[in-house]
C-alpha cells in the first residue's frame, strides 16, 4: 500500500468529506452540549477493512488502568508497529492536507499532530467496560501545547444500541441524567467523530453489556488528538490531568426498591469506582506533601539552596496548588449527590464484603 504522503487524500478518506467541508463546520459550530460534528463512511472502504484486519489482539500488557491493574481497556499507542495500514493512517493524521481539512470544519488553525499518541492509538474496549463523564487533561506533558480536539474513528460491525458502548456527550455530567442534555453516538463502523476539548467539554461512554450470542466482541477504535502553541484566552485554564465525574445512581434506585442481586453488583461497581478515584486523589496528596517536605528540608540544609530561594519557592507553590486542586477533587466526590444518595448503600457493600 501506498504511503498517503504520495497519493490524494480522497485515495484514503470519502471524497465528500473535502467538498462539503463548509456545510461540516457549520454543523460543527452549532452542535450541542458543545462542538462536534459526526462524519459516517469517513474512510474509503479498503483502507478501513485494512485498518480492522490489523487491528491488534488484546494483550494484558497493553491493558493497565490507572490502578495499575490488568482492566478491559487495550490501547496500542506505537501505531507505527501495527502494519502497513496503521503507518498509512497515521501519514494521513499528520498530513498538512488533512490537518487543513480539519482545520476547515472545526474552525481551529494551526493544528498540530501528537506523534506520541499520547492517551489515543488503537483502543479496545471489552465486555463491563464504561468510561465516566470527563473533561480532558488541557495540555501535552512533552510539547506543553494546549490540547484542542479529539479525533476517534469507530471500527465496529453491526454494533447494536443496547450493547451500550455509546459516547455521550454531556452538558453537566454533576447533574442528574434528567436534567443534563446528553448527545449519544453510537459507535459504529467507520464513523468518525471530532469534537472540541476544552473545560466543558465532557464526554464518556455507556458501560458495555453484550448478550450472551456475542461476548467476544469488543468496542474498538482509532483515536488521535490535535494541539495549538495557543489558545483564546477565554477558553485558557490552569493545567490538569484528566477529570471524572462519577455516574448517578440509575433511576429505577427509589425508596422501596427491593435490591437483585444485578442491582447489588452495580451499586458495589459504581462505589468501587469511587473507592479508587478517592484513594488516587489521596494518594497524589501524599506524594505533593513528600514533595514540599522534601523541598523543605533541602532548602534548608543546602547552602547552595538558600542562595536560589526562587527555584526553591517555585516548587513549593507548584506542589501546593496541586494539593489544593487534588483536596477539591476529593471534596466533590465525598460531597456529591450520588455519594450522599449513596451513603446507605454503603453499608450493604460492608455487609456483602464480609466487613460486618
Amino acid at each position: 500500500m501506498m504511503s498517503v504522503s504520495d497519493v490524494k487524500l480522497e485515495t484514503f478518506i470519502n471524497s465528500d468529506l473535502l467538498e462539503t467541508a463548509d456545510k461540516l463546520a457549520l454543523s460543527f459550530d452549532q452542535a450541542k452540549p458543545f462542538r462536534h460534528v459526526v462524519l459516517d463512511n469517513f474512510l474509503n472502504q479498503d483502507f478501513c477493512a485494512a485498518i480492522c484486519d490489523q487491528f491488534p489482539v488484546f494483550q494484558d500488557a497493553h491493558a493497565m488502568n490507572e490502578n495499575k491493574q490488568v482492566g478491559l481497556k487495550a490501547t496500542r499507542e506505537k501505531v507505527r508497529t501495527l502494519g502497513g495500514a496503521f503507518r498509512n493512517m497515521d501519514d494521513l493524521m499528520r498530513q498538512p492536507e488533512f490537518l487543513n481539512l480539519v482545520g476547515k470544519i472545526t474552525g481551529i488553525e494551526d493544528l498540530h499532530y501528537d506523534p506520541y499518541y499520547f492517551g489515543g492509538g488503537t483502543h479496545e474496549n471489552r465486555e463491563g467496560q464504561d468510561l465516566d463523564p470527563h473533561i480532558d487533561f488541557n495540555f501535552h506533558p512533552v510539547t506543553r501545547q494546549h490540547r484542542r480536539l479529539n479525533l476517534i474513528i469507530y471500527l465496529n460491525d453491526a454494533w447494536e444500541e443496547e450493547w451500550g458502548g455509546a459516547l455521550q456527550l454531556h452538558r453537566d455530567p454533576y447533574r442528574e441524567p434528567a436534567d443534563d442534555e446528553i448527545v449519544t453516538v453510537a459507535p459504529l463502523m467507520n464513523r468518525c467523530v471530532i469534537f472540541e476539548t476544552t473545560e466543558h467539554s465532557w464526554h464518556g461512554f455507556e458501560r458495555i453489556s453484550l448478550p450472551d450470542t456475542e461476548k467476544d466482541r469488543s468496542r474498538k477504535s482509532f483515536a488521535v488528538y490535535y494541539y495549538t502553541d495557543t489558545r483564546p484566552e477565554n477558553e485558557a485554564a490552569g493545567e490538569h490531568s484528566t477529570v471524572y465525574v462519577e455516574r448517578h445512581l440509575p433511576d429505577r434506585f427509589r425508596p422501596g426498591l427491593q435490591l437483585s442481586a444485578d442491582d447489588v453488583g452495580e451499586i458495589k461497581r459504581l462505589l468501587s469506582r469511587r473507592d479508587q478515584h478517592l484513594q488516587r486523589l489521596y494518594r497524589n496528596i501524599r506524594e505533593l506533601h513528600g514533595r514540599i517536605n522534601s523541598s523543605t528540608v533541602k532548602s534548608a540544609g543546602n547552602d547552595d539552596a538558600q542562595s536560589r530561594p526562587s527555584e526553591v519557592n517555585t516548587d513549593l507553590n507548584s506542589a501546593s496548588r496541586m494539593i489544593k486542586v487534588l483536596r477539591q477533587r476529593v471534596e466533590e466526590l465525598e460531597s456529591s449527590t450520588s455519594w450522599r444518595i449513596t451513603a446507605p448503600i454503603r453499608a450493604v457493600k460492608r455487609l456483602f464484603s464480609g466487613r460486618g
